[in-house]
């Protein structure tokens, strides 16, 4: 008579007690998620979070679980996903703590604590270094005070082009003449030096060989260059007469003539205003300098630019705009009073 086999009442109770295990664990990872998707009253850890122009919900994500603010990038994509499916990040600054809900991390990613929105800001030609710092200060990108500042000390950035700037003293701003005229796309709060950093790579991009070549050629350097066309672009009004002022100062530099233009006078009258020293201030004033202003007065446009490499051959000293804003031309003094006669101009 065979033996029977005896039953094994081990294995339902195994598999009872893997289900009550998995169950525990389940409901204790169940209770882990949603203590973090709703929040905590547990003391809580602190983190600045900067949401940049380049960040989308997966760099978010990994910056908030990589910081202890959520425990998964994962699952909070997921619940961002289905609570809010064409949620929008803005750019800037948001303290957050690991005890708030997925709910209120939404909410506060709407509302930074330092903006860093982006403002598209238009900078003229012919902008001065102080209607720059108007600009982006009343567009909250930063202050006028630190723009100025940041304008100070060329020796803070790294381009070739800035090499050729003098340690002269007597330059009120190095800077000035290299902030690039264009549209930017600038975040609010953002450092000062970052905004003239990026004026001065645009500057750098739009550099050509002509104007390299022309500088070689004439034994100028690129801050010459863009001083003098600096002080063509405030004498312009139009179209078409660049190029004859171009060669009226150079005619004058060539014959150590002074420039004597009003326009330099006027900047001058600027940094008075803002505290700067009579030697500094006639540093500017071609009416008392020898040859060129001691540096820019104002960020010229790449016409302008060009139309002091591409002057006019002319045998011009003179010249003067009247009432109706048109330029009139002279090769003597004598011809320019006899023009000023026939064509008011004040």
């Amino acid at each position: 008579m065979k033996e029977k086999k005896k039953k094994n009442h081990f294995i339902p109770i195994i598999i009872i007690l893997i289900f009550i295990l998995g169950g525990v664990f389940g409901f204790f990872a169940w209770s882990y998620i949603q203590r973090d998707i709703n929040g905590t009253d547990e003391s809580a850890g602190e983190y600045t979070l900067n949401i940049e122009s380049s960040d989308f919900q997966y760099e978010v994500a990994k910056d908030l679980m990589n910081n202890k603010i959520i425990i998964s990038d994962t699952l909070w994509c997921y619940w961002m996903d289905r609570h809010y499916p064409d949620f929008t990040f803005i750019n800037g600054e948001y303290k957050l703590t690991s005890n708030m809900s997925y709910a209120e991390i939404a909410k506060k990613l709407q509302n930074p604590d330092v903006s860093h929105k982006t403002v598209s800001v238009c900078i003229p030609e012919g902008d001065t270094v102080f209607d720059i710092a108007d600009t982006m200060e009343e567009n909250g990108i930063c202050s006028k005070d630190d723009f100025l500042e940041a304008c100070k000390d060329p020796g803070k950035y790294d381009y070739t082009f800035l090499n050729t700037i003098p340690d002269n003293a007597l330059i009120a701003y190095p800077l000035e003449g290299f902030l690039f005229p264009a549209t930017y796309d600038l975040g609010e709060n953002t450092p000062a030096f970052d905004v003239v950093d990026t004026m001065l790579d645009v500057f750098e991009s739009h550099i050509s060989d002509k104007w390299s070549e022309y500088c070689t050629q004439n034994d100028w350097t690129m801050y010459e260059l863009i001083t003098l066309a600096s002080v063509v672009e405030k004498e312009t009004l139009g179209r078409g007469v660049a190029e004859n002022i171009a060669s009226v100062f150079i005619n004058r530099l060539n014959i150590n003539q002074k420039l004597q233009s009003d326009v330099t006078i006027f900047y001058g009258n600027a940094l008075r205003e803002h505290g700067f020293e009579e030697d500094v201030i006639n540093s500017y004033n071609t009416y008392k300098c020898d040859a060129l202003p001691s540096g820019p007065i104002c960020n010229p446009g790449t016409e302008n630019i060009d139309a002091v490499i591409h002057h006019s051959d002319t045998d011009y000293y003179y010249f003067f705009s009247d009432l109706q804003n048109e330029f009139h031309f002279a090769k003597d003094y004598n011809e320019f009073e006899k023009l000023k006669q026939q064509f008011p101009w004040e």
